[in-house]
């Protein structure tokens, strides 16, 4: 009997024993964590994370032997507890785009979900900032600069403008006479 490969990948012992988000997102210079799940069946076995487009010619880059493992710019840490290990990637470069693997090491063929990375160019604006200030300036700051911009200051300005305008329109605007109003008060008897 003929099944669809995603009913084949159903069939499979183990195959959503591990659980990971489909893709992260980080800025270059930045850092990224990505948090992989699995059943509390697998607590005790080694983590990993690699990199390759195809999970068969992977590239294991860092893997846990105890709790916590670091190699150059990744780090790999396993939480028993809540049955989750978290894997951080620091310093990110543009070359760092690519498909990557959460993995748990088993006999037979490991358990793994692909983790797709992208990695945001760093911009222009916080390029400025960095050299304005001498050093380099955090994404979040310029992130936090730019809610403060829509959301407080070009409002804030608005306001102030309409008001202007507003104001300045009473003040050009001719005076009535009285006769208006007259016809629309009771007479005082």
């Amino acid at each position: 009997m003929w099944l669809p490969p995603a009913l084949l990948l159903l069939s499979l012992p183990g195959c959503f024993s591990i659980r990971g988000p489909a893709s992260v997102r980080g800025r270059e210079q930045g850092s990224l964590t990505v948090q992989c799940r699995y059943d509390p069946k697998w607590e005790t076995y080694v983590k990993w994370w690699c990199k390759a487009a195809v999970w068969g010619s992977c590239q294991i880059l860092v893997k846990t032997t105890e709790s916590e493992w670091k190699k150059d710019r990744v780090s790999i840490r396993d939480n028993h507890t809540s049955h989750i290990f978290t894997v951080t990637m620091k310093e990110l470069r543009r070359d760092d785009a690519d498909t990557y693997w959460c993995g748990i090491e088993r006999s037979g063929i490991d358990l793994a979900v692909q983790v797709v990375v992208i990695i945001d160019p760093e911009n222009l604006l916080s390029r400025t900032i960095a050299n304005s200030h001498g050093g380099f300036s955090s994404g979040s700051n310029v992130r936090t600069h730019y809610v403060l911009l829509v959301f407080v200051k070009v409002p804030v300005l608005l306001i102030l403008v309409g008001a202007i305008l507003w104001l300045k329109g009473l003040r050009g605007s001719p005076r009535s006479n009285g006769n208006s109003l007259s016809k629309h008060t009771c007479p005082l008897t």
